[in-house]
């Protein structure tokens, strides 16, 4: 295949390109936030299940409150009733068993206030330990806030970044003729990206295979606009005055 020195040479300007491409959508996907906000994610749903394990144990002890309150109001209304009952009755017999009742539930409304006290404490408890889990919560909600935003800004500016180089890969892709330019992605397919290369002091640039022998006569006795090939890693070797042929 025959190609000018010149188109030649505009081969490794694309080849910087696509290799900074390369690099740059690389770094698109490996960019430090995303292993952060994985990690972030990760301790964000731990904090979550602790979260719904502490908020059901604090439902819980509320439930028991409202029924050792609601037992509460009850004994104190049996209180109330028995004791008008008392002062409004003049039977020996009924104020002796009232009095007996009332004793009992006197009893009864002392050790509900007892329990209600360390229901209480246990419901101050609970509280302070959802409390915490809220606060690891929302500073990790904060942290992953941020890193959103250093990521999303880092993207904006590799994602501008691919524009220019897509768009000036496109200017110089344009100057090659077709024959040359389906060489050269054939190339960059088989090569992995390594399409082209510079023949530099008798070595390629793309392998740093230092060409010998057979291999060098070869392409030193190649005419200038013939397309020649690194016999090592089959890239299309581009000579200039720095080939040292």
């Amino acid at each position: 295949m025959k190609a000018s020195p010149a188109q030649q040479k505009e081969l490794l300007r694309l080849q910087a390109l696509d290799t900074r491409l390369q690099q740059t959508q690389h770094q698109t996907k490996a960019l430090p936030q995303h292993a952060e906000l994985a990690a972030l994610g990760t301790e964000a749903e731990k904090t979550r299940t602790t979260l719904a394990a502490r908020t059901g144990e604090l439902e819980d002890v509320r439930i028991e409150l409202g029924r050792i309150e609601s037992d509460v109001d009850v004994v104190e209304k049996r209180i109330a009733r028995d004791t008008e009952r008392v002062e409004h009755t003049s039977s020996v017999k009924d104020v002796q068993a009232l009095e007996t009742e009332l004793a009992a539930l006197r009893k009864r409304h002392t050790d509900l206030e007892e329990i209600e006290l360390v229901v209480m404490e246990r419901l101050e408890e609970r509280e302070a330990a959802v409390a915490e889990v809220e606060t690891v919560r929302d500073a990790l909600a904060d942290r992953i806030s941020e890193a959103e935003k250093a990521r999303d800004i880092r993207l904006a500016e590799l994602n501008r970044e691919l524009g220019d180089l897509a768009r000036d890969r496109e200017t110089i892709a344009a100057t090659l003729t077709e024959e040359l330019r389906a060489l050269y992605e054939k190339r960059r397919v088989v090569g992995r990206g390594n399409a082209a290369a510079l023949l530099r002091a008798r070595t390629c640039s793309g392998c740093t295979m230092t060409l010998t022998g057979s291999d060098l006569e070869s392409v030193r006795s190649a005419d200038a606009d013939e397309v020649v090939f690194c016999p090592d890693c089959g890239a299309i070797l581009v000579r200039t005055e720095e080939s040292g042929i």
